[in-house]
């Protein structure tokens, strides 16, 4: 049984136990994210991974291209409505972990039978994020470096 891990993103970006470490990179965004990969935070690869962003995506073509993770900006709602949405939505919330420190999404998915766990005891299985930020900052790019290697790979791939 694979589960699904909905992580309110800001949350823990913003918790202090994460913090620490978010000036070495360029988008924390995408650094919380190989945290999670690289530290395998979820357990197996098999699990999905849906990270939930207040507001709209930096660039327009932003993206994370791992299988078993999904992004989702929440736009014109909360992130922690969106959270609601998808615990609303789901066939089996009983395979559904939040990851949030938030008292009301914690009290929504609850009610909802998901499983609920704190910031610091989900960023805790991480054996030292400091090992890997070299490793992740290495897979961060900036918006000008996507373009540059998207303009680059039309040119040789559309002729």
């Amino acid at each position: 049984m694979s589960l699904q891990y909905v992580i309110d993103g800001y949350n823990i970006i913003n918790n202090n136990s994460f913090r620490s470490d978010l000036n070495k990179f360029k988008d924390c965004r995408i650094a919380l994210l190989e945290i999670i990969r690289l530290n395998k935070l979820t357990g197996s690869t098999n699990n999905e991974v849906i990270a939930v962003f207040d507001g709209y995506p930096p660039y327009p073509d932003f993206h994370y291209d791992y299988s078993n993770f999904k992004v989702i900006f929440s736009c014109d709602v909360s992130a922690d409505q969106r959270i609601k949405d998808i615990l609303e939505a789901s066939l089996n919330p009983k395979n559904i972990v939040v990851v949030s420190d938030d008292k009301e999404v914690r009290f929504f998915a609850s009610g909802c039978r998901a499983k609920i766990e704190s910031v610091v005891d989900f960023l805790g299985r991480a054996k030292n994020t400091a090992v890997n930020s070299k490793e992740i900052r290495e897979t961060i790019l900036t918006y000008t470096e996507v373009r540059d290697i998207n303009e680059e790979l039309k040119k040789k791939w559309l002729k």
